[in-house]
């Protein structure tokens, strides 16, 4: 599933693709197809650090959707089921300190 370009307003704030980074999705060929089970999630930063998904559905009945997340939601996406990442966990959270374990 190809990236998907949305422009939303949510609680009077506009979230959009275009001017948007992305950080990190799960589209990943896995031997047969790029989409999970008919759905693909993909994670952005606005520029002013603000986190929302899109989320791409191939469901009939079903619509693409954009969701604002808080920074735990998106640090938690990143770290678990999106696991193509476009920039690297300091660049996707400038806000965060990262410890070493």
């Amino acid at each position: 599933m190809d990236r998907i370009r949305m422009a939303h307003v949510v609680d009077g704030k506009r979230y959009d693709t275009e001017a948007a980074t992305l950080l990190a999705d799960d589209v990943y060929w896995d031997g047969h197809n790029f989409e999970r089970h008919g759905r693909n999630v993909w994670l952005y930063r606005t520029p002013r650090g603000n986190y929302f998904t899109v989320t791409g559905t191939l469901w009939e009945g079903e619509r693409d959707s954009l969701n604002p997340v808080s920074q735990a939601e998106a640090v938690e996406l990143y770290e678990g089921p999106l696991s193509e990442h476009y920039l690297s966990w300091q660049e996707a959270f400038p806000d965060l300190e990262l410890e070493d374990a």
